[in-house]
């Protein structure tokens, strides 16, 4: 019997196309495995099988396999289920969630752009096919895969590209155009013949002629711990050891020739390599106690539970405890954060306890990394724990126990653009429950529909109401500054009371932190005579003023141009910038305190993965004085000496045309304030606002979750809203304004004839144009008791009646489920 099979490319498409296999692949094909399948007129696609069978299609004929890339499944079942839910929740195809899934250089097709790795030495023979496409890229270092075939004249290249990947004698250019360097740094250890004490005691008594020598090493052993039995041995830089031993890198090399210390090169937060030592546990504080004991015994009955601690409550040790209790029944767990800059924190704290045990994984890592983790997890040796952020959800798990969804408010686990526009809590909690495991959120500020379902018995519900170590949560004052501003009493964006306290903190030598959320200099610039204000010529909106690199960009598509000379309009050269975003903040700070240490943390300074690391140990290092960030710095960093955090314009976040934009300011304001006073002091938060009358100021003040919990869950009953209601956005983007006022009225009517009132619009989203296209946006307001599968079932319908429509035939049509 011919044999076919069902499968997945990495497009797209509704549905699966079925290949045929021919005889000599018969043995290899099975299902979760990849095959190279040729697809359109000569392209070839990296795909996923699903299912191996002996139907026939009826509709079309089927072309062949070419080749398979695995000899074991890459795919797990149970993730296979979890993508299809993922397909079916979200409205997206399973070609989207494929392509999210799996890192670039395992799904190869043949626009791939592959580069020649210089540093490759072949440690076996290469074969003909191997050698030639070498050969190829030896003269050009930059190919596609289409432009190699024809190089090399060798056909279906794509299994030799993907084993040449494995070999480590090719990258995927992909990753490359993010322009990753990884930051390398010399360290340095005691070489081999430094054993024990009694070796050290006796380079003592050498070195005593050599006293500059003998502080270096003094110094290294002193930062290392290395005399601390049982401790963790920190590796020390030779730029750490450097300055603070005060010693030029003559005395170190000295002490490298006698063969004391060697040096050696690593970067900086690649994965732990070789054996870490570990340490014990930290013991829990009564309270925290209480709490954990309080979640185990919720989670007999309940598969989620809510932990609700106020900030700096120690929510990660009890992680950690409950971590170490699930690896006791040989089970793994996934913790997830939503921001990366949080990862390299917490990676610190994490791996003192769980040393190799633990992996990491984010977008910032290399493809090449990506794809070794996503092995390491299928076979024998697979990770316990993995730290991550949304997207380690697609990673392969085989035998989870438990979730952490740390931070769980937060609106970065929702997935904007591209499809599948998934909210990784919720796929979490999915996945955790089709694997038989619990699933833990926490958070100072919970998402109002997550406290809702912990309040009504949905989910269990733990609070920690006391900081830990009995540290006071901080003071707020609330400094008015539209009173301030018309009395012109404001320096730049400070209110004297703010720059008051930096100063004294300064003085201190205490840190301070300053939040603004909106990167760049100015939010516009403007002409003084006529008012002209530079728009992008893609999308709808002002461009931002970068006053560093002396360019306007645009934050929605990217486009960028120079300042100009004189208003286009009025050839007026007046031209003045509007509002404040971070950069003009650090200005400001640099010009009032000139000795000050500052560093901004924003998307435009944290673009490689090593730049958060860099920003964030040199804060907890005390080698910067003052951070200046967008919300970034909001998110459960933990720094020991900060005592002062100025809110610089709390209106900012108040201002969205969004029923989420209170509970949204709350939850910034209140993460933001719980950065401020830690170890032995109550710090200060000095909160700018212009209304400072806002029952949502006084809450933040008070730090009075429940009465803004109160005040929305009536509001969005009445106005039917999550948690009462279900939201589905639909987007329909066109190059033509005309034919997409004209498609969007007609969606409208179409879907009101199957869901009547719960559909409103067509309405104008608030930025009305991104890269060329128009938008136009309908909502769907759908009750918690109707049957939502027989909902999507009715859009999938109207979607692919629009898409055979020819007068549609370019119309963007898709939908966002539980937006943000």
């Amino acid at each position: 019997m011919k044999k076919f099979a069902d499968v997945i490319v990495p497009l797209p498409i509704m549905g699966q196309y079925t290949y045929a296999i021919p005889e000599e692949l018969e043995e290899k094909v099975c299902a979760g495995i990849r095959a190279i399948v040729p697809f359109g007129k000569k392209k070839y696609y990296t795909a996923l099988i699903t299912r191996v069978h002996e139907e026939a299609p009826e509709e079309y004929e089927t072309k062949e396999i070419v080749e398979t890339l695995d000899e074991k499944p890459i795919l797990l079942k149970r993730q296979y289920d979890f993508w299809q839910w993922i397909a079916d929740y979200y409205l997206c195809t399973l070609g989207d969630v494929y392509k999210a899934a799996l890192p670039s250089g395992m799904k190869l097709e043949s626009e791939t752009l592959v580069e020649y790795n210089p540093d490759y030495e072949a440690e076996t023979t290469l074969t003909e096919k191997e050698q030639r496409v070498l050969d190829a890229l030896s003269h050009d270092t930059e190919q596609c895969i289409t432009q190699l075939e024809k190089a090399t004249g060798v056909k279906n290249l794509l299994p030799v590209i993907n084993r040449l990947l494995e070999k480590g004698a090719l990258y995927i250019k992909e990753e490359l155009k993010r322009s990753y360097k990884p930051r390398t740094e010399v360290f340095i250890r005691f070489s081999e013949s430094v054993r024990d004490e009694n070796d050290l005691h006796q380079l003592f008594n050498a070195l005593t002629r050599a006293p500059k020598q003998l502080a270096a090493l003094m110094k290294y052993v002193e930062l290392s711990g290395w005399v601390r039995p049982g401790c963790l041995l920190r590796e020390v830089s030779r730029k750490t050891l450097l300055q603070e031993a005060n010693v030029t890198p003559a005395i170190v090399s000295g002490l490298v020739e006698k063969h004391i210390f060697e040096l050696y090169h690593q970067e900086v937060g690649r994965l732990a390599k070789g054996i870490l030592h570990t340490v014990p546990l930290n013991p829990l504080s009564e309270a925290q106690q209480k709490a954990y004991n309080e979640i185990i015994q919720s989670f007999a009955s309940k598969q989620v539970c809510l932990l609700h601690g106020v900030t700096a409550s120690g929510k990660t040790e009890i992680y950690i405890h409950l971590i170490k209790q699930v690896l006791r029944t040989g089970k793994q767990v996934l913790y997830l954060l939503p921001e990366i800059a949080l990862t390299t924190q917490i990676t610190e704290r994490l791996r003192k306890v769980f040393g190799n045990r633990l992996g990491i994984y984010h977008s910032k890592f290399p493809d090449a990394e990506r794809v070794e983790i996503w092995q390491k997890q299928l076979s024998e040796h697979d990770y316990d724990v993995i730290l991550g952020v949304r997207s380690s959800v697609f990673l392969p798990f085989r035998r989870l126990g438990l979730v952490i969804v740390d931070e769980e408010h937060e609106n970065t686990y929702k997935q904007q653009d591209p499809a599948p526009r998934y909210h990784a809590r919720n796929a979490a909690m999915v996945l955790a429950s089709m694997s038989g495991a619990k699933t833990l959120l926490g958070t100072a500020t919970p998402c109002i529909e997550t406290y809702y379902n912990a309040t009504h018995g949905k989910y269990g519900f733990v609070e920690l109401t006391e900081r830990h170590q009995q540290i006071q949560l901080p003071e707020i004052e609330v400094v008015d500054i539209k009173e301030l501003t018309r009395k012109k009493r404001m320096t730049a964006q400070f209110s004297p009371l703010l720059l008051q306290k930096i100063r004294e903190a300064l003085e201190q030598k205490e840190q301070v932190i300053l939040f603004q959320n909106r990167r760049g200099f100015a939010p516009m610039i403007e002409c003084r005579t006529c008012g002209w204000v530079p728009k992008c010529k893609n999308c709808d909106v002002s461009l931002t003023y970068h006053k560093g690199l002396n360019q306007l960009a645009c934050h929605y598509c990217g486009y960028t141009e120079l300042v100009p000379k004189s208003c286009p309009a009025c050839g007026g050269v007046e031209l003045v910038s509007r509002g404040f975003g971070t950069e003009k903040v650090e200005d400001s700070i640099k010009e009032i305190f000139p000795d000050a240490r500052v560093a901004r943390m924003d998307l435009d300074t944290t673009r490689t993965r090593t730049a958060y690391e860099r920003i964030i140990d040199d804060f907890e290092a005390g080698k910067t004085d003052i951070l200046i960030g967008t919300q970034m710095v909001s998110k459960g960093l933990d720094f020991d000496r900060v005592s002062v955090v100025g809110i610089l314009n709390a209106d900012s976040m108040l201002n969205y045309p969004d029923f989420r934009s209170y509970e949204r300011a709350f939850q910034l304001m209140a993460q933001v304030a719980g950065r401020a006073g830690r170890k032995n002091k109550r710090g200060l938060v000095v909160l700018q606002t212009k209304q400072p009358d806002l029952p949502l100021i006084h809450e933040v003040v008070t730090n009075d979750y429940a009465r803004l919990f109160h005040e929305q869950i009536e509001e969005r009953r009445l106005f039917r809203y999550p948690p009462f209601y279900r939201l589905i956005y639909v987007y329909l983007k066109h190059r033509k304004q005309e034919v997409l006022d004209q498609a969007a009225d007609l969606m409208a009517n179409v879907l009101r004839q199957g869901l009547g009132e719960r559909i409103l619009g067509p309405d104008l989203p608030p930025v009305a144009r991104i890269q060329t296209l128009y938008i136009k946006k309908i909502m769907i307001k759908v009750e918690q008791q109707a049957s939502i599968s027989k909902v999507r079932t009715y859009l999938r319908q109207v979607q692919r009646m629009f898409a055979e429509d020819e007068r549609f035939r370019s119309l963007l049509v898709y939908y966002d489920v539980d937006p943000m």
